[in-house]
């Protein structure tokens, strides 16, 4: 990461907060938790995703295998995922323009 501009460190550290506290498909995320690295392996896909352009449909899809095969999760909230991803892109468009 240290080799990332200003503006995308911003991005990184926006989509790891979003990550936790917005997506949290396991429900770790409390506030002042010391638990808030949690879903940090998952962060370089997601800003790769972002930074490609990709849509909100394909980072959602990112997510959604992310909780099913990486998790284990069985139920899967797409339509979350989904929201989750487009807060992504907003803060891409945000920050990076």
């Amino acid at each position: 990461m240290n080799s990332l501009s200003k503006e995308h460190k911003l991005l990184w550290m926006r989509i790891r907060t979003i990550l936790m506290q917005e997506w949290d498909p396991i429900g770790v995320y409390e506030e002042d938790s010391e638990s808030d690295d949690e879903y940090d392996s998952y962060v370089p896909n997601i800003f790769r995703l972002a930074l490609e352009d990709r849509d909100a449909t394909r980072i959602a899809k990112s997510l959604t295998q992310i909780a099913q095969v990486s998790m284990g999760l069985s139920v899967l909230r797409t339509d979350h995922d989904l929201q989750v991803a487009e807060l992504i892109i907003a803060a891409k468009e945000e920050i990076l323009g």
